[in-house]
């Protein structure tokens, strides 16, 4: 318990000398010429006034993360609703021999295209468009060399079956427009990277349970001041490549 007699001689210097706060140093030095032995009062200033500091940092903090949060929102609405309007839901462009009636692996040409349309979105940060780089190469490669076999009109032989945009093969609701109302749930998020959950937005009390539960994966880092998608699940290499 810090003594009153020493915190109102602390307080008494601070007004006196003009000072907001006293450090160590000058309050034993102004107690010692006042004839007072009793010195932890300091140690109750300078806590009060770290507290002070800290809360205030923890404020500004908190604010750049609500602030972070509501961009990576806008981020991911954005990139779901460029992927599912687009046309790139896929993002191969297989190459058939009719023949056998099956694909012999993907049109590289075409690919570079869609890599170079995945940069001028702005959207992706170099690693996701590298990762996605490197699942084609490897399931063209595959293909080539029989590793693996798809049948023309059969599902892929690798992925999981559905839109890996959002692992699904459908939507809660069309109206209103669902990816508008994408909600985001925070794993972990730092100044320059994170790693979230989105989840469907607005659903009803009567939607089915499994559209409630659904959390998808993602995380985003800061490239030139701005969020950028960094990894998706439905695009995890080692899952959609079967590695």
């Amino acid at each position: 318990m810090v003594p009153n007699k020493v915190i109102e001689n602390s307080d008494y210097y601070c007004k006196t000398t003009g000072l907001e706060s006293v450090s160590w140093i000058e309050l034993d030095d102004a107690i010692t010429r006042t004839g007072e032995a009793l010195v932890p009062s300091v140690k109750y200033l300078t806590n009060k006034k770290v507290s002070t500091k800290t809360e205030t940092e923890t404020e500004q903090k908190e604010g750049r993360k609500g602030k972070d949060k509501e961009e990576i929102k806008r981020l991911i609405c954005q990139v779901l609703k460029w992927a599912n309007f687009e046309g790139i839901i896929g993002l191969y462009s297989p190459l058939e021999d009719n023949a056998e009636n099956v694909y012999t692996g993907f049109d590289l040409e075409k690919h570079k295209q869609i890599i170079e349309e995945l940069k001028a979105t702005h959207f992706f940060a170099a690693e996701f468009i590298e990762n996605i780089n490197e699942i084609y190469l490897t399931l063209d490669e595959k293909l080539k060399n029989g590793e693996l076999e798809w049948f023309v009109g059969e599902l892929a032989p690798f992925g999981n079956g559905a839109n890996p945009w959002c692992n699904c093969q459908d939507v809660p609701y069309d109206n209103p427009n669902p990816w508008d109302l994408i909600e985001i749930e925070i794993i972990d998020l730092g100044a320059k990277e994170g790693e979230l959950y989105w989840k469907w937005g607005n659903l009803e009390e009567t939607t089915d349970p499994g559209w409630k539960k659904f959390r998808y994966r993602f995380r985003v880092v800061k490239e030139n001041m701005k969020w950028k998608i960094s990894y998706l699940e439905g695009f995890d290499f080692d899952e959609f490549t079967g590695k």
